[in-house]
């Protein structure tokens, strides 16, 4: 199943886990030795250092964590702010970052797995890096099938872990000696010069606050719940650092903590007699949890970024292809995994290597990240998050300078890195991205509609780097498809390949399967076979029908408890254009109606089609219209039709006066594109005049009045009562506005 599947399910507990989870490893059980080695006992102040820079980042992506809950994360901010250029860089960035933050975890799995086990060494591969590339096969194969932590499990490792570190921290200081601490010259035997530096090495401590944001779709109530687990894992961490650490360094001599395994070395001093073999197997044993989960977490959301990528055409969407048994993205991990396994076995020797290149990596994007909250905010009129960095824009502007900063203290070789990997994100995206995206940043787009008042060398550089194939449109405008019903599956995709083929645009297929509120997500999510046969049938027939209509098509399987919320809210989260459902009597396919308490609570979050399910065909196509905005939407629909398939149009308007209601046909057709179409005025009662005038029509395409869809389709109308006794297939179009909730009852 995707990653997808569990939406809305992530409550503020779960997503602080992700974080702390996430970090706690590093930063504890693999680099205190390292770095000691680096500054000396001042490192204490190199992690708290490294918290602060992490806790300014973190402000700026819980702002716009809030406004775009969108998979992605850090590449989709940059690549919708500052184009696909900046873009590339981001997601390859982001994605090359988690491969060797995954290596880097690997070898802390493998340097504690050497502890317990005897490991040879096999050709140049040292026994650490061997244990490490068992470890990071197996982590592979587990995203491969699919297994994943849940929140719930993420809970349960989290507590295991600081419970541990509680454990030993209060028996360390029943050990700690200032004299230990101070010897060997002091608190700064290296030079305050040391810190940056120790700094600079530490910061792979604190990636795993961003892989919240990369699961932002999922959490609930993500304006609240977002910053607080952002913030909150971060302060929390680096409190734990900075005890921890301190309390290592007065139980062992800094020039003596284990490079390997500093915590079990530790917990051997601290743990007096017969208690030392227990203590040192639990630690030893919470190193390998917590390596684990860290390196699970990081292949998983490198998935994620795949997809966001895929889908904006910066890197192939063949990557996304979902595994027919597994229903995993099995191509992005295997390729991932590869990385994982080159970068174990030509740098494992040197963790300072695969530490500074993830810390490096993730650092560039923070600095775009922040340079994309600026951007968003001066020039996107709709950008609107929850949460705002207080003491704007000084907040970002820290944000990026201490990002770059930090950067000059990681190493020359690091830094070379760094220069290689930009050359070849910009080699990336001419050569291969540039003519493919199809999405202008805001930046680029704010440069080139203003051209004429900036500087001409800003506008040559923004039009020479923009992708090939649209400067206006910022997405390829998407049509969703709800499916649940494999009956009228071929109808559904049809109606929306059509109007996605007029647009040029793609079409998002999604099977929400409701589960009942007494079984769990996670629960039902474990019964994948069945699952997987149910929607994976349908949602194949749907790429089949696309493609034999020659429109691109991503689908995706959602479970939920709620049913047209669901889909409702996967329509606001894929940003679609137009919705399309099925109907028939009172409920929608792929949901059940909520009750009328739905229609005056929540808005459309895009334009909804609900057609009918007696097929369609679009052959001779009749279109009531009163005016409204509603019926703009049919109109359309129905031009869309005409110009796509040769749809025949006639449009009806039932009034009193004649003349006038012939005045007010004649310029709405023309207002609306539709000069060809057949033109029919009636009297009397409009629902006989539907009635008679669909009887050799095919289709009857109807705006929602301004009681709402939903109310028409829950509670009935009069208007919608005749229709449902018509032959005809009917089509209901409407289109969000605000109204308020006296005109939601009262109409």
């Amino acid at each position: 199943m995707s990653d997808e599947e569990l939406a809305k399910d992530l409550g503020l507990l779960s997503a602080l886990t992700i974080g702390i989870g996430t970090m706690i490893g590093a930063g504890i059980f693999v680099l205190p030795g390292v770095a000691a080695s680096t500054a000396g006992p001042i490192v204490v102040v190199s992690f708290v250092i490294g918290g602060l820079i992490a806790m300014v980042n973190a402000l700026s992506v819980s702002e716009l964590g809030t406004a775009m809950p969108k998979a992605g994360g850090g590449y989709y901010y940059v690549n919708r702010a500052l184009g696909p250029l900046f873009g590339s860089i981001a997601g390859l960035g982001d994605w090359m970052g988690l491969a060797f933050a995954s290596a880097f975890y690997s070898i802390g799995f493998g340097q504690y797995l050497t502890t317990l086990l005897p490991i040879p060494d096999i050709l140049f591969l040292s026994d650490i890096q061997v244990g490490a590339l068992i470890a990071g096969t197996v982590f592979v194969g587990v995203n491969y099938i699919g297994a994943k932590e849940t929140g719930g499990v993420q809970t349960v490792i989290v507590t295991i872990l600081l419970s541990i570190l509680a454990l030993f921290a209060i028996q360390g200081w029943l050990s700690f000696d200032v004299g230990t601490l101070l010897s060997d010259g002091g608190l700064t035997p290296l030079g305050y010069g040391a810190i940056l530096p120790g700094t600079a090495l530490i910061f792979v401590s604190f990636l795993g606050y961003a892989k919240i944001a990369t699961v932002a779709e999922e959490l609930k109530n993500p304006g609240r719940n977002l910053p607080i687990a952002v913030i909150g894992s971060v302060a929390i961490v680096t409190v734990v650092y900075a005890i921890l650490v301190s309390i290592l360094l007065g139980v062992v001599p800094w020039p003596e903590l284990s490079q390997t395994a500093p915590l079990t070395q530790a917990t051997q001093v601290a743990f007096p007699g017969g208690l030392t073999g227990v203590a040192v197997t639990i630690v030893t044993l919470g190193a390998l949890l917590a390596t684990a989960s860290s390196a699970n977490a990081s292949i998983l959301a490198s998935a994620r970024i795949n997809f966001a990528m895929g889908r904006d055409r910066i890197v192939t969407n063949w990557l996304n292809e979902i595994h027919p048994s597994y229903a995993t993205p099995y191509r992005s991990i295997v390729l991932t995994g590869a990385m994982i396994i080159v970068f174990i076995a030509m740098l494992g020797q040197d963790i300072e290597v695969l530490a500074k290149a993830a810390s490096v990596l993730h650092l560039v994007v923070y600095a775009l990240m922040n340079a994309a909250l600026i951007v968003f905010r001066e020039t996107d009129p709709d950008y609107d998050p929850v949460f705002t960095v207080p003491l704007y824009p000084f907040t970002p502007i820290l944000g990026m300078v201490l990002s770059i900063g930090l950067l000059a203290f990681v190493g020359q070789r690091e830094l070379f890195l760094s220069a290689v990997f930009i050359v070849v994100a910009f080699g990336w995206y001419f050569g291969y991205a540039r003519n493919r995206a199809d999405g202008q940043g805001l930046l680029g787009k704010h440069i080139l509609d203003r051209g004429g008042d900036l500087p001409s060398p800003v506008v040559d550089a923004a039009a020479s780097v923009a992708p090939d194939g649209t400067t206006e449109d910022m997405e390829t405008p998407t049509t969703m498809v709800a499916l649940s019903n494999p009956r009228t599956e071929h109808s559904l995709v049809a109606l929306a390949a059509a109007l996605a083929k007029h647009d040029s645009g793609q079409l998002l297929a999604v099977h929400v399967i409701q589960v009942p509120n007494q079984t769990p997500l996670a629960a039902a999510a474990n019964q994948r076979e069945r699952i997987s046969e149910m929607s994976g049938q349908l949602l194949a027939n749907a790429r089949t029908d696309a493609e034999e209509l020659g429109v691109p098509i991503e689908t995706r399987t959602i479970l939920s408890h709620e049913g047209l919320d669901e889909v409702f809210d996967a329509a606001r989260s894929h940003d679609v254009d137009r919705l399309i459902m099925g109907h028939r009597g009172t409920r929608l396919a792929g949901s059940r109606a909520e009750g009328t308490l739905d229609e005056l609570m929540h808005n459309l979050p895009c334009d909804v089609l609900v057609l009918d399910e007696r097929g369609f065909n679009p052959s001779e196509i009749l279109l009531p219209t009163a005016g409204g905005h509603s019926s703009d939407l049919s109109a359309e629909v129905a031009r869309a039709l005409q110009q796509t398939v040769d749809a025949r149009v006639s449009i009806l308007h039932v009034t009193d006066n004649p003349p006038t209601g012939q005045n007010f046909i004649e310029e709405w057709v023309t207002d609306h594109g539709l000069d060809e179409a057949e033109l029919l005025v009636e009297t009397g009662d409009v629902e006989t005049a539907i009635g008679r005038a669909a009887t050799d029509r095919t289709l009857v395409i109807v705006g929602a009045t301004e009681r709402g869809l939903l109310s028409r389709i829950i509670g009935g109308s009069l208007t919608l009562s005749v229709l449902d006794d018509l032959e005809t297939t009917v089509l209901l179009a409407e289109r969000p506005h605000d109204r308020s909730l006296l005109e939601r009852l009262l109409g």
